[in-house]
């Protein structure tokens, strides 16, 4: 859950690397009297998501600033139309106006692509989620986007699940010890309230992996036959996750296969953010007195 904390923490570092001595031309060029309205328009279709933080640059930038959002996140919009609306001291609506709508194009960007994806699995019953190949220091308000557009979340973080790849695999074994045992030993040392997940890149490595009781097991780069054979050999004993190869157009048939779970990578490392523009009118205290 994207949280107060976390959109003051990402909102006021941005503001600080855009602005850190104040913004010489808004203090140099605009009265400090200017008074200005601004509606952030969508230039394109798509899904919004950052409201909130959207809001926060600007009240982060100047308290007098009033934000009123139109749109919910994860709400559908279309070109041309008005998502939000933005009133105050004209120096404070300049200032935070690029922090902002980086913000909301980039969060609206994933959340767009995602329920692309979403809608492609429609009827499988898979879920699409993320992965940990988000902006280092920008997770929280990119997972949010993940959800706005109706995909999940992957583990948060290293610390909060478990998940043995390839590399770990190889330390494991190693010193000659089996998938198994190996993976047993680790599990024993777990609270009872964390959950496991091992990828393996081949059909012979699941047998081994099942008899370690995991709880998810990721099917890494299968081919859409080596995805079938893996459902049917795991049999419902595990969540079967799949990633590696997966694109709008490939994402269909991998759902099809019978996994629960589609991990995409480009839902946050490669999205293209959503041309949104912020169309400001400036007036003077003179002139609205």
């Amino acid at each position: 859950m994207l949280t107060r904390s976390d959109i003051d923490r990402v909102v006021s570092a941005a503001l600080a690397e855009d602005a850190p001595w104040g913004d010489a031309t808004a203090e140099a060029f605009v009265p400090a009297s200017a008074h200005a309205r601004a509606e952030l328009v969508a230039r394109e279709p798509g899904t919004f998501s950052g409201g909130e933080v959207f809001a926060a640059a600007f009240a982060l930038t100047d308290a007098a600033i009033a934000v009123s959002v139109r749109v919910a996140d994860g709400e559908r919009f279309a070109a041309g139309e008005v998502l939000a609306t933005v009133e105050g001291p004209a120096r404070g609506v300049l200032t935070a106006e690029r922090v902002g709508l980086n913000f909301a194009q980039r969060m609206s960007g994933i959340a767009t692509l995602t329920s692309r994806y979403v809608e492609a699995v429609a009827g499988t019953g898979a879920r699409i989620a993320d992965t940990r190949k988000t902006t280092p220091g920008l997770r929280a308000i990119e997972r949010h986007a993940v959800r706005s557009g109706g995909g999940y979340n992957h583990r948060h973080s290293l610390s909060d699940a478990v998940m043995v790849k390839d590399n770990h695999l190889a330390v494991l074994t190693a010193s000659g010890a089996s998938i198994t045992d190996a993976l047993r030993s680790g599990i024993a040392t777990l609270p009872h309230t964390m959950r496991v997940e091992v990828e393996v890149d081949r059909v012979d490595q699941i047998p081994a992996v099942l008899a370690a009781g995991v709880d998810i097991i990721m099917l890494d780069n299968f081919s859409l036959e080596e995805l079938r054979e893996g459902v049917e050999l795991i049999a419902g004993r595990a969540v079967v996750e799949a990633s590696g190869g997966v694109s709008l157009d490939t994402v269909g048939a991998i759902a099809a296969t019978g996994v629960d779970v589609v991990s995409v990578g480009a839902l946050t490392h490669s999205v293209r953010s959503i041309d949104l523009g912020l169309d400001i009118r400036i007036d003077s205290e003179a002139a609205r007195s």
